[in-house]
């Protein structure tokens, strides 16, 4: 089976992150930092390592403002219903996930602003829809439908400018793109743990910026401040009620450093040309719709494409069937984003590129995609 759908999760793993799951399993499945006991303590040293190394993956230099969550969604729900409990006005974009949508309509307090039809975000867009009470600005890093680059930095600088919150969605990014919250001016940075960062299912996490001030929606045992009915208003006791899940972010360490080791540019790279002989090769066959721009330099390893007259479910589980290609159809969970793409009737069929990917793969897809339509063709006539 040829695994495709990376930019649902990261299906293989480094063997490194395989056996540190496997090991912590068995000698570290403890309630870290609740007790004195050696256990505890390990766990504790367990946590604090990995978001050291995260810290340094995202030039965060406080290791302490990161939160450890079970994925991307409740960290970006943490953010959002955090910041917004207070009911100030908040701008996202049409290329949110609804990881970010449907917790901002929640709110109710909301605008957003309208991407290009290849998925792009004009930063002078969102400067004009700011408000006397906005708080927050939130922009997918880069889109799970087109693979579009968003450009991060300089909406950062239009959130500073305006003494505003930046929240970036990095469940796209993290482990993929350069990632720096000091130079791109993020204040919140929520990433999952096993797509682009390759570590475990059920790990993700949340930097919250010095500037931010969250509300914490969920409360209980810390494991600090017991004495008080009232949650801890420090990071990262503030975010972390509950036992958190120590074998699993002790892996998510590994994987960082097999990130860190590998270099986020040659991930990128590499996944890039993936998607750049998919588009070479797709591109040429008749009936067939490239999603996003073709500009190598302003994408990721995501390509999504629909094929005339054709449902894009049906095609992925054809190609699944037949072909034995996991690829993922339909909206993908961004409706919106499908709307300003124009692709809302029917969806696409999103390829999505991972570090452990080979030329073949992309070629394969190719292949079958070509006698996919030659097929519809002769049915057709």
């Amino acid at each position: 089976m040829i695994y495709l759908d990376n930019a649902a999760t990261s299906l293989i793993k480094p063997p490194s992150v395989i056996r540190s799951m496997n090991e912590n399993t068995l000698r570290n499945s403890v309630n870290a930092g609740r007790g004195g006991h050696i256990f505890s303590r390990r766990g504790a040293a367990i946590i604090a390592e990995t978001a050291d190394a995260l810290a340094h993956l995202f030039n965060i230099s406080n290791p302490e403002r990161i939160a450890f969550t079970s994925n991307a969604t409740l960290a970006l729900n943490m953010a959002i219903l955090g910041t917004g409990a207070g009911g100030g006005h908040i701008i996202v974009t049409s290329m949110e996930h609804n990881s970010v949508l449907r917790p901002v309509n929640l709110l109710g307090n909301y605008t957003m602003v309208q991407a290009d039809s290849e998925g792009f975000i004009d930063p002078d867009d969102l400067k004009k829809a700011i408000k006397p009470d906005t708080v927050l600005i939130i922009c997918t890093h880069a889109s799970n439908v087109s693979g579009s680059i968003e450009p991060i930095a300089e909406i950062g600088k239009i959130a500073r400018e305006h003494n505003l919150l930046f929240l970036v969605d990095a469940a796209q990014s993290a482990g993929v793109l350069d990632i720096d919250t000091e130079s791109m001016m993020i204040d919140l940075l929520a990433f999952s743990g096993h797509k682009g960062l390759l570590g475990p299912l059920g790990t993700g996490g949340l930097y919250v910026g010095e500037r931010a001030r969250l509300t914490p929606f969920i409360t209980g045992g810390t494991g600090s401040s017991s004495e008080r009915l009232v949650q801890p208003d420090y990071m990262p006791d503030m975010l972390h009620s509950g036992t958190l899940n120590t074998p699993a972010i002790a892996a998510l360490g590994t994987a960082v450093k097999f990130i860190k080791k590998t270099g986020t540019d040659r991930i990128h790279h590499e996944e890039l040309s993936l998607a750049k002989e998919l588009i070479s090769h797709i591109e040429k066959i008749e009936g067939v719709q490239i999603i996003g721009t073709k500009d190598m330099k302003k994408r990721n390893g995501t390509v999504s494409f629909t094929i005339d007259g054709m449902d894009s479910q049906a095609v992925a589980e054809l190609l699944s069937d037949k072909y034995g290609i996991a690829v993922r159809g339909g909206w993908h969970c961004a409706y919106q984003a499908h709307k300003t793409l124009g692709t809302a009737e029917a969806g696409v069929v999103r390829a999505s590129f991972g570090i452990f990917n080979k030329k073949s793969d992309a070629i394969s897809l190719a292949n079958a995609v070509r006698e996919i339509t030659l097929y519809k063709k002769g049915a057709v006539q």
